[in-house]
């Protein structure tokens, strides 16, 4: 009969604490700890420790006339008409008098072998004029 009582004893301690330890907490202890904020990192210098960006200065963007080729254009009058213009060496596509070749640019007039674009949002920014290639 002891040996029951003693197991029973055990069960019982085991049983508690079991329960006990499984039980959730009802408040954290301490609050969370913050994590420390960290400055955005600079691209540029990641990319040099990389090996991805030359040391040097930035490579400079295009010039704007060259990202475009004027294949061909449908004349109307000034202010109707189409042309196919490729853009970044992409496929041609016809765009209409007033439509957005790329941000910043709107086809605004077309003549026999010329297009003209400009800025879309009427400010007085550079516009662009594109010539079709001399037939050969």
């Amino acid at each position: 009969m002891a040996t029951s009582a003693l197991w029973a004893l055990a069960l019982a301690g085991t049983a508690f604490w079991a329960l006990r330890l499984s039980a959730p907490l009802a408040g954290a202890p301490y609050p969370p700890a913050a994590a420390p904020s960290a400055g955005a990192p600079d691209a540029m210098a990641l990319g040099r420790v990389l090996g991805v960006l030359p040391d040097g200065p930035a490579p400079s963007a295009p010039a704007a006339a060259s990202r475009f080729e004027l294949l061909g254009v449908l004349a109307g009058s000034t202010h109707a008409g189409a042309a196919l213009i490729a853009v970044d060496g992409q496929s041609p596509r016809p765009y209409r008098v007033g439509s957005t070749v790329v941000p910043g640019y709107v086809l605004q007039s077309v003549s026999p072998r010329r297009v003209v674009m400009g800025p879309g949002d009427g400010s007085s920014g550079a516009g662009l004029t594109l010539d079709m290639a001399a037939l050969k």
